[in-house]
């Protein structure tokens, strides 16, 4: 997979969409607790959905079980060691579960990252815009509070709830994405052009 100087991922087909961790980078590290792939039922296919990770049998080859298909959610587990996110019921009832990736999100990365292409793709893209993108919230929160508390890019301690969303995003914040960011506040603050 083709990478940027600094570090995120290039899709040609799709130039906005930038995660600078792989979905085998985020398992590996950490996210969901260890329970993503974890048996469901699933309310928009109204049916039990198991052993869905072995799809990507390449993707996750060789990572441990436990980082995928727990049942309980173990918070050790995850890089921050912080718990983000809602459930997958949640999100269900709120209709932002598609049918073709009855998981989530994550479900519609790794199979993007794959090759899959399809009509949600769009859809994906912009979530993940509006998220974890260059203007997207949680990451321009993360920022704010990084500059609140006159701390670095990558003090841990500085929202660690956010920083395990945006991981789960396909997403850490980089150095470079902290002082772009930074600078373009000094010129709106400045009004410097």
């Amino acid at each position: 997979m083709k990478r940027n100087d600094s570090g995120s991922l290039l899709f040609d087909d799709f130039p906005v969409f930038t995660p600078n961790l792989s979905p085998r980078e985020m398992f590996e590290q950490g996210c969901f607790g260890g329970t993503y792939w974890r048996p469901i039922h699933s309310r928009v296919l109204g049916m039990m959905l198991a052993d869905q990770h072995l799809e990507f049998e390449e993707l996750f080859h060789e990572i441990d079980e436990e980082l995928l298909v727990g049942t309980e959610f173990n918070r050790e587990i995850n890089r921050y060691r912080a718990k983000s996110g809602t459930t997958l019921e949640l999100w269900e009832s709120k209709g932002w579960i598609h049918a073709l990736d009855p998981y989530g999100w994550v479900q519609w990365y790794c199979r993007f990252f794959s090759g899959r292409r399809c009509e949600d793709d769009q859809r994906q893209v912009k979530r993940w815009c509006n998220f974890a993108g260059p203007k997207g919230r949680f990451r321009r929160q993360l920022i704010s509070r990084i500059i609140q508390n006159d701390s670095t890019f990558n003090d841990e301690s500085v929202s660690p709830v956010i920083r395990q969303g945006l991981h789960q995003w396909g997403y850490v914040l980089t150095e470079s994405d902290f002082e772009k960011d930074r600078l373009e506040r000094w010129k709106r603050f400045h009004q410097v052009e």
